[in-house]
């Protein structure tokens, strides 16, 4: 179907102008961490002030929070997607007795929110002495991970082409080999797409390490931005560049990675 002129500007009109409500906000942080902090730093004509961000990372101890959220990252992320593909596969290449009921099962995780469990989770986890440990704030993340990587792998392998497993099964492959070796590369788009979301889900939990760490040991960095924000409440400057360096991870990993995410989320679609 041929789209006409006036179609296509209508819709460039509407796309500029949700991307300008999107983009404000993001613009107006990065502008105020870039602005002068004192009077003293309004004085020296410099438009932009990149010892913002020094400071902030100074003051804020943000190298110990961002070191205690890469650790948790790194473990939920590596654990849920492992996982996940292997769920996903028994799910999406089996049909098995009571496969049904133990998937429903699985999704039982997405449904529950973190604030239904959180409080029981902790009083488990302090009879076994895990709290204040970092198995206190992965487990239940990768708990939560693996239900909807599970869900999304499922998706995947049940839409991929049977003639490729079968073809390797008739070599000789073994169900290990097919997975690894056959499926999960075509699959790369949705694997990314996993870890991505994984990534920034684990990266913005505040609930789950501000409860499993009562004594402050383990802080992430939202905890470490809110802790911040209560220690500098007028200094609006060295909030905003704290802001931008704890969104930094996700937007380097995130631009590293969008031409796989947005190709996973598209085949996604198509298939459910």
């Amino acid at each position: 179907m041929r789209v006409s002129t006036g179609e296509r500007l209508g819709n460039y009109v509407i796309l500029i102008v949700f991307a300008a409500f999107a983009l404000t906000p993001i613009v107006a942080i990065i502008l105020t961490a870039l602005g002068p902090e004192t009077p003293q730093d309004a004085a020296t004509g410099d438009p932009l002030h990149l010892e913002n961000f020094a400071r902030a990372w100074e003051q804020g101890r943000f190298s110990e929070y961002m070191t205690n959220s890469v650790l948790i990252a790194a473990l939920v992320v590596t654990s849920a997607t492992v996982l996940s593909i292997m769920a996903g596969y028994a799910f999406g290449a089996f049909e098995f007795r009571g496969s049904q009921v133990l998937f429903y099962t699985f999704l039982i995780g997405i449904m529950i929110p973190t604030e239904a469990i959180v409080v029981p989770l902790f009083f488990d986890f302090q009879a076994v002495g895990l709290t204040n440990t970092i198995w206190a704030i992965a487990l239940p993340q990768i708990a939560q991970s693996v239900a909807f990587g599970t869900f999304w792998m499922r998706a995947y392998f049940r839409g991929a082409n049977r003639s490729i497993i079968e073809a390797a099964r008739l070599d000789g492959a073994g169900h290990h080999r097919v997975l690894w070796q056959v499926l999960i590369p075509v699959a790369r788009p949705a694997v990314v797409t996993l870890v991505l979301l994984t990534f920034m889900w684990t990266w913005n939990e505040f609930l789950i390490p501000l409860v499993m760490s009562p004594n402050a040991q383990l802080r992430t960095a939202p905890l470490g931005l809110a802790l911040f924000q209560g220690q500098y409440t007028q200094g609006t400057v060295l909030l905003a560049a704290g802001a931008v360096l704890v969104a930094l991870p996700m937007v380097v990993l995130y631009l590293f990675l969008q031409r796989h995410f947005i190709r996973g989320m598209l085949e996604g679609a198509v298939k459910d």
